[in-house]
């Protein structure tokens, strides 16, 4: 699930580029923990909030569009730094971990792949808890393992990254992400 380069990667990789390895990983982490959160509800058959969160999908999407409008401008407009901000003050880590996690939740489409994957595999058709849980974490685990080895592979050719190329990957990320947030608020309509 997490693997596809989308608007998530896009941003886990300029804050890679731009903070260094552990900013990114940590927002990998944020988005990682959004798919546990909707993976439990999926696979522990928790059909009331699933069902409140389709119900509200609409609203849920256009903030999540307007967030990613945001952190895309901001990304557009970001002068890069001449080498990694370090991020390992727990209020730079605890922000880019919570605007992944929230930008991740906001798509509630995704509960609606778990349920296929997940009903795919046999799991809660059983009734075993320890299954669900077990996939879930595996989902954790898997998800953030993938932004590791991204974070980790895109910090190691941030020194190859001359001033004016990170300012275009800034430009181009910001136009991705503003590009994905425009998406999702026209998909609303």
């Amino acid at each position: 699930m997490a693997a596809p380069v989308g608007p998530i990667g896009v941003l886990c990789i300029q804050r890679t580029l731009s903070k260094g390895r552990l900013s990114g990983f940590v927002s990998g982490l944020g988005a990682a923990s959004a798919d546990a959160v909707y993976g439990s509800i999926a696979g522990f058959g928790i059909t009331v909030l699933s069902s409140l969160l389709l119900d509200y999908r609409t609203g849920i999407r256009i903030g999540g569009g307007l967030l990613l409008l945001y952190l895309g401008i901001r990304s557009f407009r970001a002068e890069p730094a001449e080498t990694a901000v370090s991020t390992s003050n727990v209020q730079g880590v605890a922000r880019d971990y919570g605007s992944t996690f929230l930008l991740t939740i906001t798509n509630p489409v995704t509960i609606i792949a778990f349920v296929g994957i997940f009903t795919g595999l046999g799991v809660g058709v059983s009734g075993k808890y320890t299954d669900a849980a077990v996939l879930v974490g595996g989902v954790f685990l898997g998800s953030a393992f993938w932004w590791l080895a991204l974070s980790a592979g895109v910090s190691r050719f941030r020194s190859r990254f001359t001033r004016s190329v990170m300012r275009r990957v800034n430009q181009l990320a910001g136009a991705v992400i503003v590009g994905f947030g425009l998406l999702a608020i026209w998909g609303t309509l």
